[in-house]
């Protein structure tokens, strides 16, 4: 039997879990990974994960990188936050995302918009239509009083400290954690403006592509809906694949969708003018 009881033991029984294998996280390098997207050639491979029923993940994408986040198993529930990986105090605004383009419910072709009203990120491919913009991520008070539990460590994470704890890898802190859209988990406000959480049977194998217009931070955590009914906590794996590309230029019909696609864009450029100055 192996000992860990000395130095020398511990490290040969490291060393011996080399070619152990786990059903989560990150392929390294990516362009390795068997998932990859139809026609998305290995070396444009930036990021492959699966993330754990629980778990997070974060990833620093070059302007014009995609994500592909896919709803694995069917009940996956993708909590997202999108920085500028310029200027981080530049973030995902929720409620300028939606106000701005006059749309509660995202969907191909909406923008991610930041507090500075540029693109941080475009939807560009959309396979589940169930999202949420308004009801945000669970807290360790929320958690305790549903499940019983809501450490970061323990049986039932929440969505607030995992996004906590991948922020810092990006040398922020809790304060940066501002609110977050849902993917994959749909709310619908009912006409005496109550949220109904639409629990629709599991769609196993749907995406969600994001298009990143600056380079950014995007952090992504998978933890059961604040809305969930379900009293256990039940959420399935989520796959995570990026690769890069081309942003989105003038040409491109999204640019001008709306007006204010358009001033969106703009102000985007501006800003990243500005940097090559």
């Amino acid at each position: 039997m192996q000992t860990t009881s000395t130095t020398t033991g511990a490290r040969d029984h490291a060393r011996a879990q080399a070619a152990a294998t786990s059903p989560y996280g990150p392929t390294v390098p990516a362009r390795d990974a068997s998932d990859l997207p139809a026609g998305v050639q290995p070396e444009r491979a930036l990021w492959s994960e699966t993330i754990a029923p629980g778990g997070y993940a974060s990833r620093r994408l070059p302007r014009g990188a995609t994500v592909r986040l896919t709803d694995v198993d069917g009940d996956a529930c993708a909590n997202v936050l999108v920085y500028s990986a310029r200027n981080p105090v530049e973030r995902l605004n929720v409620a300028d995302t939606v106000k701005v383009q006059w749309q509660a419910y995202l969907g191909p072709g909406a923008l991610l918009l930041s507090d500075q009203g540029r693109v941080l990120m475009s939807m560009v491919a959309d396979t589940s239509a169930h999202h949420d913009a308004l009801c945000g991520v669970s807290t360790p008070r929320a958690n305790r009083e549903k499940y019983g539990s809501g450490d970061v460590s323990g049986p039932h994470p929440n969505g607030r400290d995992q996004f906590a704890v991948a922020l810092a890898k990006f040398g922020l802190t809790r304060r940066d954690v501002v609110p977050n859209i849902n993917l994959f988990k749909h709310v619908r406000v009912l006409e005496d403006g109550e949220l109904r959480f639409d629990a629709a049977p599991p769609a196993p194998g749907t995406f969600v592509e994001l298009r990143a217009e600056q380079p950014v931070y995007l952090v992504v955590a998978n933890t059961p809906h604040v809305l969930d009914p379900s009293p256990d906590y039940v959420v399935t794996r989520l796959a995570v694949v990026a690769w890069r590309g081309a942003p989105t230029t003038r040409g491109d019909e999204l640019w001008s969708t709306t007006p204010e696609h358009e001033r969106a864009f703009l102000n985007t450029e501006d800003a990243l003018l500005e940097d090559d100055e």
